[in-house]
This record gives structure tokens, C-alpha cells and sequence, in this order.
């Protein structure tokens, strides 16, 4: 395939790849990305009333600004019925950008200020049996003002709508899941044990997030309110480790994988390299796109770890631990161990930010194809520059694990040459 390189010639500044709006690397105090895309979007329609009743998904939510003390709180579309589509990211395969993001600017958040060790009031009850809900329960709020606001991007969560502050909560036909609501009673289980045996119980990483943010989770003590956008972490970092104590435990594959897959204006490829376990995850934003919009060049972040995992907290984010969990669970199902490189590149397509969803569903479709197999790292690495349209040599500048595999030698090495 023929590839341009013109993109690579200018400088750029990465700092709005790193940053994603959440961290404020430029010293603003609002994202300018952000702010110049809010005002191409109408202004949110204001509810006639300030009441709303509708069938949440079920689906809370938990900010993280004023910590700790919090807003938390349902968010719940004026729709009655089965709403679960409308927070269940696993559901949204072959959706397209246009398609979520008009059922997710129905759901109107509720706003409770409270302390996040506080769990006394009828609200704040309330707000815990919707997370632990089993189907989507028929909510009624009454609230202090009507719901204004623009649709609330980020690049850690899904999208949703409105907002305003409750003043008064109503739920009813709550039936909650078992699973969770067995946890919730168990005040000797540990968050991390509880999250990854809900996880081994089939349910879906989306649902045990909501739990957890909401501190249904835990030792009595030790039990808060976690804002939902480092519930969203923390959860996948749990399930990832837990996975990964399985993984390294397995024989390495006996062939390099190449795995291959478009969606929603990222195109994913999943390297798998007959090794002890590595990792990493590297985006390339072209110019043009969300997070790099007057760029001249494509931009380029990585995080990566080997075998005895890594300490700090990955430059790249959330997206990191999603695409772990992503990939252990494909070597856990088959027993196996593996390095592997996840590389995205996301496309002027990639209208605005989704969620880490994006990651971690688009790697689990990834790898659930049958991939390419090959008897060398050439041979894979020729293919993987078939599949994507930056340069090879510029994912190899990147990734610390091909460099690793190419350039250091390794004890078996030795053995074999003699």
C-alpha cells in the first residue's frame, strides 16, 4: 500500500492528545476544543416542566469537581419502557456515531449534592437501588430548576444530555440483580473481589462500573461514593490485573497474530507476538480530528508494560486499561500468554469523543475475528502495513515492545545458538 508521508514533515503539539480535555495541559481553565465544538451544537432544548418521568436504563452517574463532596444521581430519558440500550455499551455494535449519540442526549441527569461517605437519604437510597437494578425501573423527578445545559463530552465517558439539581426522587418496580445486590450485603467482600466475581458471573463491565460508583461495593467501612469517570478505571484496571495473574501463568502462542478491524472512525490492529507477557497501546490522531483539529501532522501517544506490569498511571488514560481487559480475556479463554501491541488510528470520522468504551469494545471485536498467523515478525509486520495508512516505521519509533523484541536478546538466545 502506498503512503504518504507529508503529514510527518511539520511540528505539532501533542499536549491536546495527551491532555483530552480532562487534564487542562494549556492552563485554560475550559477545553478550546471542546468549547468551539459546544458552540456548533444547538443549545439543549429546556423540559416544559419540572418534572421527568421515564425509565432509566438503568443508569447513575457521579462527578468528580468539588470532591468530596459530589452530585450524584439517575440520569433518566422522558422515555417509559426498556431503556437498557441507552447505557449498555456492549449493545452498541454496528451502531453508528449519529445513532448513540441521539438516544444519549435524551438522558437527563439528576443532580444530589452529598459527601462521598454520606449514604443517608431517600435520594441517595434511591440512587443505589437504579445501579442495582436489574431491568429499567420507572423513576419520577421533581426538580429545583428545569434541566439546561449542552450535551457533556469526555473522552473517559459516554455522552449524555441535561442537567439539574433534584428536589425530589420516585422509583418504582425496582428488581434488583441478584449478584450485585448478594455483594452490596456482604460487608467482609472486598471491592476488588467483588468486582471481578461479578465480572466471572457474566455480567456486563458497563453495569459493574455503575455499581461500583455508587459504593455498593467493599468493606462497611471503607464503602464512598467513587465519581464515575474513575470508577470506569478503577473497574477495568481490577479485571485487567485479575486476568492477568491467569494469563502469565499459561504457555506463550506459537505463531505471531495479526488481528484487524474498522469502527466508528478508528481503525484497530492487535499484534500478538509469541512472548512472555508485554503490553501496549498506541494512538495516532490525524489532523482534522477531535483531539488534534488545527494539527499539520498526525500525533502520536503510547503507554506500555511488560512482564511484572507497570507502577504509574499510564499518559494515554482509561483507554489503556480497557484494552487490556480486552486482550486477557481473548489469552484467558484460550489459555494462553502473548505481547501484544494495540495500535489506533483515529480518523476525521471520529467526530467527537465517545467514551473508553470505544476502546475496549473495538478491541473486543478486534480480536474476536480470525486473525492472520505467520512464522515471523516480518512477515506480520509486512501484513500490519497493509491494514493501516501511517507509516510502519512510525509505529515502530513508538513501540517500546517491537523494539524490545527486535533489538534485545533473550537467554533462549543464547541456548539455541549453540
Amino acid at each position: 500500500m502506498e503512503q504518504d508521508n507529508s503529514l510527518w514533515k511539520l511540528p505539532g503539539d501533542p499536549r491536546c492528545v495527551l491532555c483530552k480535555g480532562s487534564k487542562l495541559l494549556c492552563g485554560k481553565e475550559r477545553c478550546p476544543i471542546l468549547v468551539k465544538f459546544y458552540a456548533k451544537q444547538k443549545t439543549v432544548p429546556m423540559l416544559d416542566s419540572l418534572k421527568l418521568e421515564g425509565s432509566s436504563p438503568p443508569s447513575v452517574f457521579v462527578g468528580r469537581f468539588g470532591y468530596p463532596k459530589v452530585y450524584i444521581g439517575p440520569m433518566v430519558p422522558p422515555v417509559i419502557g426498556n431503556t437498557s440500550i441507552m447505557d449498555s455499551p456492549e449493545q452498541w455494535a454496528g451502531l453508528s456515531i449519529d445513532e448513540i449519540v441521539n438516544f444519549r442526549f435524551q438522558l437527563v441527569r439528576g443532580k444530589y449534592l452529598t459527601d462521598v461517605h454520606n449514604f443517608e437519604g431517600r435520594i441517595i437510597e434511591q440512587t443505589q437501588e437504579i445501579a442495582m437494578a436489574k431491568s429499567c425501573p420507572d423513576t419520577e423527578i421533581t426538580f429545583k430548576n428545569k434541566p439546561t445545559g449542552r450535551m457533556v463530552l469526555d473522552d473517559e465517558i459516554a455522552p449524555f444530555g441535561p442537567s439539574a439539581r433534584i428536589e425530589q426522587m420516585d422509583v418504582n418496580s425496582i428488581r434488583a440483580e441478584y449478584q450485585i445486590e448478594k455483594a452490596y450485603y456482604d460487608g467482609d467482600l472486598k471491592s476488588r473481589d467483588a468486582v471481578f466475581r461479578l465480572y466471572e458471573k457474566g455480567l456486563p463491565v458497563s453495569q459493574i462500573q455503575k455499581s461500583f460508583s455508587v459504593g455498593l461495593f467493599g468493606l462497611d467501612k471503607n464503602r464512598k461514593f467513587v465519581p464515575t469517570r474513575w470508577s470506569i478505571t478503577a473497574v477495568d484496571d481490577t479485571i485487567g490485573k485479575a486476568l492477568l495473574e491467569k494469563t502469565r501463568t499459561f504457555p506463550t502462542i506459537n505463531e505471531y497474530r495479526v488481528y484487524c478491524h474498522e469502527e466508528l472512525g478508528n481503525r484497530w490492529v492487535v499484534l500478538m507476538i509469541p512472548r512472555e507477557w508485554c503490553y501496549e497501546l498506541i494512538e495516532a490522531w490525524w489532523p482534522g480530528t477531535i483531539w488534534n483539529p488545527q494539527g499539520r501532522q498526525i500525533e502520536m501517544i503510547s503507554d506500555c508494560e511488560f512482564y511484572n506490569g507497570r507502577t504509574g498511571y499510564p499518559s494515554i488514560g482509561g483507554c489503556y486499561f480497557s484494552g487490556r481487559v480486552a486482550v486477557n480475556e481473548l489469552l484467558n479463554k484460550e489459555r494462553r500468554q502473548a505481547g501484544v501491541a494495540i495500535w489506533r488510528e483515529a480518523s476525521d470520522e471520529y467526530i467527537m469523543p465517545l467514551g473508553v468504551w470505544v476502546v475496549r469494545q473495538g478491541v473486543r471485536h478486534t480480536v474476536s475475528k480470525t486473525p492472520m498467523k505467520f512464522e515471523t515478525l516480518q512477515q506480520a509486520l509486512n501484513f500490519v502495513s497493509q491494514c493501516l495508512k501511517i507509516p510502519l516505521k512510525n509505529w515502530l519509533e513508538k513501540s517500546a515492545i517491537l523494539k524490545d523484541s527486535i533489538y534485545q536478546r533473550k537467554l533462549t538466545d543464547f541456548y539455541e545458538s549453540k
